[in-house]
């Protein structure tokens, strides 16, 4: 596996990230691309231009009142990661998250209580991210326009988007 360090709008490997954009990703030879992703307390790190804002949390309801705030302005000026159609996994971290976290990839319009979205729409998600690990979530990503949060850290709802 080669990693890639995505610092500007590049296309490499067949992805593509909006400019400012400082995750990384890693693309393996099943052509199966990895986006790698850090929440620290209420956002996720790369979604906002790699600026670590060093909030504290103890609990979720600690970040539910810092992003009712301030998420609306951050996820304004936060860059929009924008990937090509394809096979990916996001490989998220815990980092210095002192409670359980989670990752939720869904496309924009999913509305978890319609039960025919969990049929025809995309959407993964899971739990169990303690302070310092990390989880994987495998996807397949068609065109259209996804949200990425943690419900259980309270992030805003980042957008992805995917397009040819």
């Amino acid at each position: 596996m080669k990693l890639l360090s995505l610092t500007s709008t590049a296309a490499l490997a067949g992805l593509t990230l909006a400019v400012g954009f400082s995750g990384s990703a890693q693309s393996a030879a099943d052509d199966v691309t990895i986006i790698t992703l850090t929440q620290t307390p209420c956002q996720f790190v790369e979604a906002e231009n790699g600026t670590d804002h060093m909030y504290m949390s103890k609990e979720q309801a600690d970040c539910e009142k810092i992003n009712a705030e301030s998420g609306d302005k951050r996820v304004m000026d936060s860059e929009v990661l924008t990937l090509k159609p394809g096979k990916y996994i996001f490989r998220v971290t815990n980092k210095n998250v002192p409670y359980s976290l989670g990752f939720w990839l869904r496309e924009h319009d999913y509305n978890w209580a319609n039960p025919l979205h969990k049929v025809s729409k995309i959407s993964v998600s899971g739990g169990g991210m303690d302070t310092g690990k990390t989880l994987d979530y495998e996807v397949e990503l068609k065109e259209g326009e996804y949200l990425y949060s943690c419900p259980l850290n309270t992030t805003p709802d980042y957008k992805l988007l995917v397009k040819s």
